[in-house]
Formats: structure tokens, sequence, C-alpha cells
């Protein structure tokens, strides 16, 4: 059955608000619906807020977190432990492992994870710019972060290789995180356990 809409501007906003990811077209009807019974500032308020996101939002040029900045608050803050690196699959996990509150290194985002069957290989990644990082020295130790799923091993195992010449130690999460879970929806004091227990990476 093809949905009929009373308008074409409610139709095509539908249309753009159902591309987000979990949202059909029925709760991005209902989602469109709400925003039409608030104020007008209210909406401009959003879409200004996510024009200004599209258009200002930055990468960091040395972990490639989010940044309004060339470099984060987390690479330009003297107070972090510039020796370790936390190797992170996306910037949610970023979130995740500084909600902890026990970690205060810095971070590295590959921006994925090693997936064949994806298409995904290692050039798709930030793994070469890792690579640079520990390279240039004063790193003493890279913690891989990555989800515990095939994929993620894999990755792990790939750049354990390509780190393997440089003097640092490679540690894992404690596997207080079971295997096919995602890091995000794990809760604080788990991954703040899973993270102080780290492994040795072998």
């Amino acid at each position: 059955m093809i949905d009929t809409y009373p308008s074409r501007l409610l139709e095509r906003a539908v249309a753009e608000v159902s591309k987000l990811p979990g949202i059909g077209r029925k709760t991005a009807l209902r989602l469109v619906l709400h925003l039409l019974r608030q104020e007008k500032k209210d909406i401009h308020d959003l879409s200004d807020s996510l024009i200004n996101l599209a258009d200002n939002v930055k990468y960091c040029t040395v972990c490639h977190n989010l940044s309004d900045t060339e470099v984060c608050d987390i690479c330009s803050n003297p107070r972090r432990d510039n020796t370790t690196i936390c190797v992170v699959e996306n910037i949610s996990n970023v979130m995740s492992v500084e909600n902890t509150g026990q970690y205060r290194g810095l971070y590295h985002v590959l921006g994925g994870v090693i997936s064949p069957i994806d298409g995904i290989g290692p050039a798709d990644l930030e793994i070469d710019s890792l690579v640079a990082r520990v390279a240039e020295g004063g790193i003493k130790e890279v913690i891989f972060a990555l989800n515990p799923t095939m994929d993620g091993d894999t990755t792990n195992f790939y750049i354990s290789r390509k780190l393997k010449e440089y003097d640092v130690l490679l540690t894992t999460l404690a596997r207080g995180i079971s295997v096919g879970d995602e890091l995000e929806y794990t809760d604080e004091v788990t991954l703040g356990r899973a993270l102080s227990n780290r492994i040795r990476l072998e």
C-alpha cells in the first residue's frame, strides 16, 4: 500500500527522516508531525544545529575523533597520558570509554574494522596514521578496544603485525565484554573493568 500525504512538503520531510538508521516511514511520520506541533523557533534551532554540524565539524588531524578544531580537546590536553593510545572503531566508542572515567590516555579512531565480506580492507581504515604515530616515538602502550567480534579480532591481529617492529606494549581489553557485543552498548562498569584489566595482545 502506497502512503498518501496531504502535503508534498510533509512527504519530503518524512522521506528524509526515514533515511536515518532504525527509522521507518511510520516513525519518521510521527517525528515530523511532532516537530510541526513545536514552536517554529525550536524547529529552526534543530535545523540550524544540523547545518552547522555538517558545515563546521572537523575530524582531529591526530586521532580522527570529531572536533571543533583541527586538533581535538583530548589530543591537545597536556594532562592526558600521551604515552598511551587506545584504538577504537568509531567515535561513539571514544565516548563510551571516556564515560568510564578510568582512562586518561589518547585515542585513535580507525573508522571501522577490516571486513572482507563488506569490502573493507586495511587501506580503507586509519591504520597507516596509527603506525606513523607509533613510529614517531614516545608511545609505550597501544590498547586495542575494538568490538570482540571476528572482524575486530582480525583487525587487532593485522595492526599488531604492523606494530611488531616497534618497542611498544600491545594490549587488548579483558574479555569481560561478551564476544559479539557492541562496545557502545556495554555498561560503563563492565567496560571500565575490562579497560582496567586489559591483557597483553599475543
